[in-house]
């Protein structure tokens, strides 16, 4: 990486706490905030007047390249939504359909703040590519189905194993695999029993998705004689490495035992609203000490990538369902999208916060439109009334994705050319 620095000045920004001042990022690192820094240090200058400093936003959990399905089947209950559309058309994926999705949602992605995700899909080595290429950080994981069968369990791991070599700590350490089973009810106790060995071989994470619906509970209450996080722990599957998606219909036995192992939760408000699966307990979850981030998940299901919206939902759903305006405050889910993914990905000492030391991992808004305005209380502004198109500036590992709302890294026309091109192929082929 070539020697540079950028300086963003005369800033307020949103630390440990809100203040006034500069902040110099050299390579990939934050190297000074002060009030103090002479502007003909830097290799690039940044205005931040009128402009609000954040971390970049951390998504934990996406199917980043399910942007080609986006509006394809909406309004209908999980499992006919994913029986009877969503996989019959996963069915026809190619590795390009993958990477033009996954370009698509990094386009996305850079345009709403987030410059961190935790993604589980498929040709995950197709979707690195796009990652490279577009200059993100995230955590990648090979989605495994087996349903009880021994070959196919048999390709999920030689799949999940291919990845991790081809692609873990790629990208100047941008790009980090983990194992990616896909519910307790899809994968056998065979396929989670070797996925816990095998991650702790290679030294990986978990991405799972663990009690979304109430169907599920039902499902593995029949098989196994207990509920989803009881069922895991009886098989030795938990632990700090594993980050469940949505965990929705949690039981109080069920929240001690993810906190004593402190397994990370991604809360997903809008797609849990949107398939109608229920409302998690994360204002009772974070009460009771345990990690929970916020993820939107897929474009299929939310349906955008918005994470500065997903804030908004997140707050109001803990409210309404609490019948409690003081649950889940401004300041709690805005920790959630910062440093709460940044601790559910490993990534506490990086990301999630803007401090000497830190990877440059920032975004910029703009304040100074007519719903932030007048600009009082910073945080509370950002999350009850901004959106994805207030971004203005995207810096990620030091470099500049997207300045003054124009992309700097990827020629937004032609992916959303491409991206157009492939879901029409891939429906076609449906």
């Amino acid at each position: 990486m070539e020697n540079k620095s950028i300086l963003i000045e005369n800033v307020t920004i949103l630390g440990d706490e809100i203040k006034k001042g500069s902040v110099l990022i050299e390579n990939d690192k934050i190297v000074d905030i002060t009030d103090n820094i002479n502007s003909n240090d830097a290799d690039e200058v940044i205005s931040g007047d009128k402009k609000v400093l954040i971390p970049g936003l951390v998504n934990t959990h996406t199917h980043l390249s399910m942007t080609l399905m986006r509006g394809l089947a909406d309004d209908l209950a999980l499992e006919t939504w994913l029986n009877e559309h969503i996989w019959p058309v996963e069915a026809n994926l190619t590795g390009d359909h993958c990477y033009a999705g996954a370009l698509l949602g990094c386009v996305e992605m850079i345009k709403s703040g987030t410059t961190t995700f935790n993604d589980m899909y498929f040709f995950m080595d197709y979707v690195a590519k796009a990652v490279k290429e577009a200059g993100l950080r995230c955590l990648l994981s090979h989605g495994m189905i087996d349903l009880g069968d021994e070959e196919k369990r048999k390709k999920e791991f030689k799949e999940s194993i291919r990845i991790i070599k081809k692609c873990n700590d790629s990208a100047d350490g941008r790009i980090q695999v983990a194992f990616g089973p896909h519910t307790p009810y899809t994968c056998s106790t065979e396929l989670l029993e070797g996925v816990r060995k095998e991650a702790n071989k290679y030294g990986v994470k978990i991405h799972i998705h663990v009690s979304e619906t109430q169907n599920e509970i039902q499902q593995i209450v029949e098989a196994h004689g207990k509920r989803p996080f009881e069922y895991l722990e009886d098989i030795g599957f938990l632990g700090e490495d594993i980050i469940a998606a949505h965990a929705v219909w949690v039981s109080d036995n069920e929240m001690e035992i993810i906190k004593s192992r402190n397994v990370k939760i991604s809360h997903n408000p809008a797609s849990n609203m949107k398939l109608a699966s229920g409302v998690s307990p994360v204002d009772k979850m974070l009460k009771n000490g345990i990690c929970v981030s916020l993820g939107t998940d897929g474009a299929a299901s939310n349906n955008n990538l918005d994470m500065l919206e997903e804030m908004k939902t997140a707050a109001l759903l803990q409210k309404v369902h609490n019948l409690d305006p003081t649950a889940l405050s401004a300041e709690k889910v805005f920790e959630m999208a910062t440093m709460g993914g940044a601790t559910a990905l490993g990534l506490e000492r990086e990301i999630g916060s803007i401090e000497v030391g830190r990877k440059g991992d920032l975004v910029l808004l703009d304040m100074k439109t007519p719903h932030l305005t007048p600009f009082r209380h910073p945080i509370s502004h950002i999350v009850y009334s901004a959106n994805g198109g207030d971004v203005s500036t995207v810096i990620c590992n030091g470099e500049i994705m997207m300045r003054d709302k124009e992309l700097k890294i990827l020629n937004e026309k032609e992916v959303l050319n491409m991206a157009e091109e492939a879901a029409n192929d891939l429906i076609s082929r449906s």
